[in-house]
């Protein structure tokens, strides 16, 4: 098969266009003929070198993909060959053929282009599953969301508009994404660029309460900010450490205000916990979806031949939304 393939770790160069075995889909496992993928965050960490798949998953780049159905491995049911589906993968996103466990996939609404349905597993089942299931965001709550027009940023700002249409979102952005942003749906807005340390102005606009949530993928640099901008009870979710692994933390503060700091991971969990998470995204966030309430932001498609392009535009950060990669 046709796939995205690294002779070494390494800049965009070490992406190659080449020939691989076609997998065979084990037990509990459906082969699907990918028709699209997208371009994460963590694919780049991986081409570095920096962030290896999980034991049994397959060397290949590409965390999520969107097609049919093609081979049923042993034990599946209530799955039929040539539907369409998208689906979280361990790796091997990136080739014209990938396995998944059928715990994990979901049905492709009609309403939905293979492309839209490529954007969402990684991003949206990630922000889903920090923002309400870890995080339990409720309707009514005010939150910090960082990462301006990221796909996980930009996926919790759309659910969280869905799902919880009275809270109150404060995101940090570049001044280039600000009024995407905005038209998006955020009620105010921190230029990072301009204000880092973002205690002072959202403890005005909470009125000195301060938050009931923080997404956060930035890490060190934001700990301290994040903690002072939490409220009473608050809950700091950290999904990404791109400005570093340590900092200082304040433990009285933590203890008086009885905030919460929780770490989290979604590609390493165990197959049963990802069927439990894809289970609950598919009861209350699919339907929003297939009715066009939530409709995934496509920056740009490109071709499997255009990996490296498609790599190097995330490496620049000037995509909002999903970049997405089309297979076949």
């Amino acid at each position: 098969m046709k796939a995205v393939l690294m002779d070494a770790f390494g800049s965009v160069d070490v992406l190659k266009v080449g020939e691989a075995p076609k997998p065979v889909p084990a037990e509990g496992q459906v082969l699907v003929k990918v028709m699209a993928t997208s371009i994460n965050r963590p694919d780049l960490v991986q081409r570095e070198g920096k962030y290896p798949p999980p034991a049994g998953d397959s060397e290949i780049l590409g965390l999520e993909v969107a097609g049919v159905i093609e081979e049923l491995g042993a034990g599946v049911s209530g799955w039929q060959v040539g539907e369409r589906v998208m689906t979280l993968v361990g790796g091997g996103g990136y080739a014209e053929f990938a396995v998944a466990y059928a715990s994990h996939l979901m049905k492709i609404p009609e309403s939905m282009s293979f492309e839209e349905a490529a954007c969402v597993c990684e991003s949206y089942i990630t922000a889903f599953l920090n923002v309400f299931m870890i995080g339990e965001f409720k309707d009514g709550q005010t939150a910090i969301l960082h990462g301006g027009g990221g796909g996980v940023n930009t996926a919790a700002v759309q659910l969280s508009r869905a799902l919880t249409p009275a809270s109150k979102l404060i995101v940090t952005a570049s001044a280039a994404k600000l009024e995407r942003v905005k038209e998006l749906g955020a009620n105010f807005l921190i230029n990072f660029q301009e204000t880092p340390d973002f205690t002072e102005v959202v403890k005005e606009y909470t009125g000195k309460k301060g938050v009931d949530l923080i997404l956060d993928h930035v890490g060190a640099k934001y700990l301290a900010p994040n903690m002072n901008s939490l409220g009473y009870k608050g809950r700091l979710v950290i999904i990404g450490v791109v400005s570093g692994i340590k900092a200082e933390l304040n433990l009285a503060l933590m203890m008086v205000k009885r905030q919460q700091i929780i770490g989290s991971v979604l590609r390493s969990r165990p197959v049963a916990e990802k069927g439990d998470i894809v289970a609950e995204f598919t009861r209350r966030a699919l339907p929003k979806f297939a009715d066009r309430t939530i409709v995934p932001i496509i920056e740009k498609v490109f071709t499997i031949d255009q990996v490296a392009e498609a790599h190097r535009m995330m490496e620049e950060d000037k995509h909002f939304g999903k970049i997405v990669l089309r297979i076949q």
